[in-house]
């Protein structure tokens, strides 16, 4: 699956949902994002099940705002409709390929209760 350009309009929608989705948020004018770029790109293609977004945070300021975005490219992973990473910075390809599998081996119920008991 190619990635997929995510707005406020389509991020909920898109993330809610059973599933991984990764996002990449991202800027034209970042030489870092633009490196990282095709290593997503390259991912998204080797695991077509999980969706790979990319939020353009000058088209989409809102979400950027919304999610603290303080230094692109940030990544974030969401698992069935709970954020469960979110980390700034380009990732190699061994260090991406290697989110995606701690991302599928999550237990989502424990992952559940733990945030529950935070509450």
């Amino acid at each position: 699956m190619a990635t997929v350009a995510l707005t406020t309009a389509t991020f909920e929608e898109t993330t809610r949902g059973e599933g991984i989705v990764l996002v990449d948020f991202w800027a034209s004018w970042c030489g870092p994002c633009l490196r990282f770029a095709p290593t997503y790109e390259k991912m998204s293609e080797k695991h077509p099940d999980v969706t790979f977004g990319k939020v353009d945070t000058e088209a989409q300021p809102e979400l950027a705002q919304r999610f603290n975005i303080s230094s692109i490219p940030t990544i974030m992973a969401i698992r069935d409709g709970v954020m469960v990473f979110s980390q700034a910075g380009a990732l190699p390809e061994k260090a991406l390929e290697d989110l995606v599998g701690q991302v599928r081996a999550l237990d989502m119920d424990a992952v559940r209760e733990r945030i529950a008991a935070k509450d």
